[in-house]
């Protein structure tokens, strides 16, 4: 069982990447590959309740890889990890065959959720480069999360997102509405409060500098 899910690896970092050679040379030296081999070691650990030890198998391949996955996370074989340093995959996370990450990327949790507070990512689905996908909902199959985006909503199947907040831009290929509507952008909204703010101050300690024009 343990070499079939590491042959999926193979054959996706094969197809993925376009510099990939050989399955010894992917097996060696691909850091999500070998990312993937030490999650499967800590997840079996996980399962047999032996918590210390499958934390340590994941901070060892941390620090061989780069890459944080919690044993936890339930990640298919046939995923592909491209290059992975940064890459940080949470307790609850699901990631489903055919799913590409590229550097950077987090599955993540708010911080305000209990139990599913991780992101399910569907099959063919690609997380590009520095994307936050935040929350226990679901990107959908063969969904396309742009470089930098944050995520923080569910995901249409083939839908394509980007900035931040996510938006949906794309649908199967065709331009669409935005299915992730924010009516207000909460950073422009925060830097017009803060630049009315700095006004307001400017005033204050001119008064206070210049009583005699009042």
């Amino acid at each position: 069982m343990f070499f079939k899910k590491l042959k999926k690896d193979i054959a996706a970092a094969k197809r993925n990447d376009p510099a990939a050679r050989n399955a010894f040379e992917i097996w060696l030296t691909y850091s999500g590959v070998r990312a993937l081999i030490w999650h499967r070691r800590a997840a079996v650990l996980w399962k047999m309740h032996l918590k210390f030890l499958a934390r340590w198998a994941q901070q060892w391949a941390k620090f061989r890889t780069g890459i944080e996955i919690h044993p936890a996370a339930k990640i298919a074989p046939g995923v592909f990890i491209d290059h992975g340093a940064g890459v940080v995959i949470g307790e609850t996370a699901e990631v489903e065959e055919g799913v590409v990450i590229y550097q950077g990327v987090t599955l993540g949790g708010t911080g305000k959720e209990k139990g599913k507070r991780h992101p399910t990512v569907k099959r063919n689905a690609v997380i590009s480069c520095g994307a936050k996908v935040l929350g226990g909902f679901t990107v959908g199959e063969g969904a396309r999360i742009g470089a930098g985006a944050v995520v923080l909503k569910e995901v249409p199947p083939y839908a394509t997102v980007v900035g931040v907040p996510g938006r949906v831009v794309r649908i199967g290929g065709e331009r669409t509405q935005d299915l992730l509507p924010e009516k207000e952008d909460p950073v422009q909204k925060e830097l017009c409060a803060l630049r009315e703010r700095v006004f307001a101050l400017e005033e204050e300690v001119h008064s206070l500098r210049h009583p005699d024009e009042k």
